[in-house]
């Protein structure tokens, strides 16, 4: 099994990318193969799925994305392809968010994702992933985190209602959001 591949991106096509390493092109299946750059050289992590009929080469461009892909796939009735459209339709933040928060109808919005497949996504995979490990990009939740600790709450209540709001939001939004959610 491979962990990774470091290597120059020599094509880039609408759902894969190659990547050359050492004079050999891996062809890897990308949730977002135009994030990447022709010509740039990048380590990209990787999972290899082997079937009786075909190999294939799964890549990421961080190892919370390739973790978030892998607790995808354990759950029952979705692959790697349905855990990669998963991926190229929204954000690793956002995608955990919604399953520790149990917002199923964010998940529906995913390509092949209906009801029962988001309810089953919750099911298996709430509060089995590490929010820690999984990088907030968003600067306003950490300007919520960094209020609510002044504000004298303690970092376990915090990181309970974190995963719980909404990025998207203004950080003013989001603070008035999570005082709600600790005086309930």
């Amino acid at each position: 099994m491979y962990s990774y591949l470091k290597g120059s991106i020599t094509e880039i096509r609408s759902n894969y990318i190659t990547l050359e390493v050492h004079d050999i092109g891996f062809h890897v299946l990308t949730p977002n193969p135009y994030l990447f750059t022709v010509g740039k050289e990048t380590i990209l992590y990787v999972y290899q799925k082997v079937t009786d009929d075909e190999i294939n080469l799964f890549g990421f461009s961080s190892s919370e994305e390739k973790e978030l892909f892998l607790k995808l796939i354990s759950v029952n009735g979705i692959g790697p392809k349905s855990a990669n459209a998963i991926l190229a339709a929204g954000s690793v933040e956002s995608i955990v968010t919604a399953i520790e928060s149990g917002n199923a109808k964010y998940l529906q919005k995913f390509p092949g994702i209906g009801p029962k497949a988001s309810q089953q996504i919750i099911l298996d995979l709430h509060g089995k992933i590490d929010i820690s490990s999984v990088s907030l990009n968003s600067s306003a939740l950490s300007e919520v985190d960094d209020a609510l600790q002044a504000l004298g709450y303690n970092g376990k209540e915090i990181k309970k209602i974190l995963p719980k709001l909404d990025s998207n939001k203004t950080t003013n939004e989001l603070i008035k959001d999570a005082l709600r959610m600790m005086l309930k």
